[in-house]
């Protein structure tokens, strides 16, 4: 028979067991339900993925993918909320390429302060974007007056192109079209519609049924005679690659043909292993720029070109490290002037893709500039397109939460360049406080002075496409000269280390000595018994001292002349002066002006030897002698 106290013990082991089940139960859903939030984030259902991964306990793995699923749907505020969370509680252990992440979240909410302190860890180098966006805004060539473009539709819009009269450009309202899992939104169309006042898109319809399909298709380019296109179009199956599937991206071409277009095929340069997209076709018809992560990018994507003959294509050509690096490239465009835009969050930028302009040489291509602030934001801003006139044009930027093309209009910047940077030895490389920088104008004339203080530094304002030289000067060193422009070539800063070299470095003969004064240590010059003509071996040694003087123009010195101490003091220091001044008469002869040289006589005032009356003859010959100091 069972007593109460056995009844009890029962019942608490059931709902011992009860918990333990539960809990084995709750484990293995939640680990059941991340399973699944992997699955769907490696396969770009971010959207999906996020709402998963908010019902799971926030591990790093959760916090990191939850925070990256917020930040490839551009859900800033979302993405700083988890990241914030993520960093302080796994800060030490997580991946590097996060902290880019994130810094590029904090900008586009305008916390700079916070931003850099993480992007400098994640670059091992200082960064300041404040001062960046202040040196933008006096260095960049335009300034820009933004406006909305009304397009009819707040579904999302971007990537315009010009057709003739009317504009070509891609967006999501097509809400017939299946949901695309990335963003759980309609895929992408392509649409064509006219224009007024350059602000608003009328009579918007969809560009072509042979064209749009039930995939993405996006960012066209025309040729000149609007008979040919090339588009961006999403291949309808995910391939692996690496440890991930993707839809990737791949550029097509199509013709005109009665008014139809046909003959839509895919370029031979694509591939189902990499994206090829953002076609852009310059003016000739010749060369077509795109943007892809094929095999030869430096990152994520890289901007490319091929050459483009009639129905035949050239190896793509990667435009290199000054235009691409580690990140994103994409979205070119190329101005009549052969000047290349681009969107970039590779470069030093406000936050998400910036556009950049680069001018493209044979010889190379000029370092990209940050088109500044009235134009970029914290956000993504891309797909810039410029009407014929150079002043006006189009650009894409999802700035208030949706992509949405932007009309611009854009003015001349009153631009000033600054040049900077610090003096230091060139050997020792201490910094020279004192130290005279002087800014010179291409003829030679005197645009600025200033002294550098403790720290060595200094700083001048200059006029945009002009030529300059910066010389470093201070007493007992030999000046140094750097010539330096201010061109359209990408730099918004110059920085021009300057580092001069000490007389007593640069040259064998000169030696500074125990007493602190610098001499130019020469053979003795010798004088007959109380004569002070310049005799030939002593020309032969002066000529060795006017070569040096010749040398370096600057270079100021004292002509010491010293006797032995036979004959009265009043006697010496006569014949000391005379001869002194012999040589300095010598050295001006020679082309040495005459302001550059102090002659003194010391007669046997400050003999080498201090043997008094006692001198022997090698005593005395060494008292007699002359020395050279540099005063400056």
């Amino acid at each position: 028979m069972i007593n109460h106290q056995d009844s009890f013990r029962l019942m608490k082991r059931g709902i011992i067991i009860i918990i333990l089940l539960f809990i084995a139960q709750s484990h293995f859903g939640q680990a059941r339900k991340l399973k699944q939030a992997n699955r769907l984030f490696e396969n770009k259902a971010y959207v999906e993925a996020a709402s998963l991964y908010q019902e799971l306990e926030p591990n790093q793995e959760v916090l990191t993918n939850l925070g990256d699923s917020y930040y490839y749907n551009s859900q800033i505020q979302e993405a700083k909320n988890t990241y914030d969370q993520l960093f302080s509680k796994f800060k030490d252990s997580v991946d590097k390429e996060v902290y880019f992440r994130y810094s590029h979240v904090l900008k586009g909410l305008n916390d700079y302060k916070k931003a850099d302190k993480i992007l400098e860890e994640y670059l091992s180098t200082e960064v300041n974007t404040q001062n960046f966006i202040d040196k933008l805004t006096r260095t960049v060539p335009y300034n820009y007056t933004v406006k909305a473009v009304n397009t009819g539709s707040s579904a999302g819009d971007f990537g315009v192109s010009y057709l003739g009269n009317e504009v070509v450009f891609a967006s999501l309202r097509n809400f017939e079209s299946p949901s695309y899992k990335w963003n759980e939104k309609p895929y992408l169309d392509l649409y064509k519609a006219s224009v007024s006042n350059d602000i608003s898109f009328d009579n918007v319809i969809p560009f072509s049924e042979e064209i749009n399909t039930d995939t993405h298709e996006s960012n066209a380019t025309f040729t000149t005679d609007g008979k040919t296109m090339y588009f961006s179009r999403t291949h309808n199956k995910q391939v692996k690659i690496g440890e991930s599937k993707y839809a990737v991206v791949k550029i097509y071409r199509a013709e005109l043909v009665d008014d139809i277009w046909t003959n839509i095929e895919v370029l031979p340069f694509t591939d189902d292993s990499y994206s090829t997209q953002h076609p852009f076709l310059d003016e000739k018809n010749s060369r077509l720029y795109f943007a892809s992560d094929m095999p030869s990018s430096f990152g994520s994507f890289d901007i490319f070109y091929v050459d483009v003959n009639g129905d035949s294509y050239g190896e793509p050509v990667n435009l290199g490290e000054t235009i691409n690096t580690k990140h994103r490239e994409q979205f070119p465009f190329v101005s009549k002037d052969n000047v290349l835009y681009f969107a970039s969050n590779g470069h030093q930028g406000l936050g998400g893709l910036d556009i950049y302009m680069t001018h493209l040489n044979e010889e190379g291509h000029s370092t990209p500039m940050n088109l500044g602030s009235t134009i970029n934001s914290g956000i993504d801003d891309f797909g810039f397109v410029l009407k014929g006139s150079f002043e006006k044009g189009y650009f894409s930027s999802n700035r208030d939460g949706i992509d949405k093309i932007y009309a611009f209009q854009r003015q001349e910047n009153k631009r000033t360049y600054l040049v900077e940077g610090e003096v230091r030895d060139k050997n020792t490389k201490a910094i020279l406080p004192g130290t005279k920088i002087t800014l010179l104008n291409e003829d030679g004339s005197i645009a600025g002075e200033t002294y550098v203080g403790e720290d060595g530094k200094y700083v001048f304002e200059t006029e945009p496409n002009k030529k300059y030289k910066i010389e470093g000067y201070r007493d007992f060193y030999i000046p140094t000269t750097e010539a330096f422009d201010t061109s359209d070539e990408g730099k918004i800063e110059l920085n021009i280390e300057l580092e001069i070299e000490s007389y007593d470095d640069a040259e064998e003969i000169v030696v500074t000595k125990v007493d602190g004064y610098i001499y130019i240590e020469l053979e003795n010059i010798y004088f007959d018994l109380d004569k002070w003509d310049i005799k030939p071996q002593a020309a032969k040694t002066l000529d060795v001292l006017v070569d040096l003087l010749k040398k370096y123009p600057r270079m100021e010195i004292q002509l010491g002349a010293h006797t032995d101490s036979r004959s009265t003091e009043a006697y010496n220091l006569k014949l000391s002066n005379n001869r002194a001044r012999a040589t300095l008469e010598y050295l001006v002869s020679n082309g040495i002006d005459s302001k550059r040289l102090l002659s003194k006589g010391f007669g046997e005032s400050q003999p080498l030897v201090n043997c008094g009356d006692n001198c022997t003859e090698d005593e005395h010959a060494i008292n007699r002698r002359c020395e050279f100091i540099i005063l400056k």
